[in-house]
């Protein structure tokens, strides 16, 4: 009996130990076909550029706001901890970033304050065979938007 449960023991180990990481490094492109997008107002990025490495995300995103090229630029750590990055003119976000228990998704949320109070943004990142898809859904006191994003990487 000691033995099924140090064999038992030694198995669950073994599988937690090799669960896979998506990695989501690349330069991805926005397929508009693909993606659930809002008519009227999009934050999807044209572009997004990742770099995982670690416990660290890099991410940037190449977007059109108010007729204007804009580059955003963030950092995350993957545990959890909150990470502060500046946002468009200057808004400050913070951010946490959880990986889902079987490591297939990661979940992103942000929070910003605006003119009359509080944007949350909360964003899953998953792969669908050689596609990224962002879920993203953003809540304030204009409303709440959710988007699907699918990504083709270049």
């Amino acid at each position: 009996m000691i033995k099924i449960k140090l064999l038992l023991a030694a198995l669950l180990m073994t599988s937690i130990a090799t669960a896979q990481v998506v990695n989501f490094s690349g330069n991805w492109k926005i397929n508009n076909s693909k993606s659930k997008l809002n008519e009227q107002f999009t934050m999807a990025p044209k572009e997004i550029i990742l770099v995982q490495k670690d416990n660290e995300l890099n991410s940037e995103r190449h977007a059109t706001l108010q007729d204007q090229d804009v580059t955003l630029k963030d950092k995350f750590t993957l545990d959890g901890k909150e990470c502060i990055n500046q946002g468009w003119q200057d808004i400050q976000k913070k951010s946490t970033a959880v990986w889902s228990d079987d490591k297939k998704s990661l979940k992103i949320i942000t929070k910003l304050q605006i003119n009359d109070g509080e944007m949350v943004i909360t964003e899953v990142y998953k792969m669908d065979g050689e596609n990224m898809i962002i879920e993203s859904g953003s809540s304030s006191s204009f409303g709440d938007i959710s988007e699907t994003m699918v990504y083709d990487r270049k």
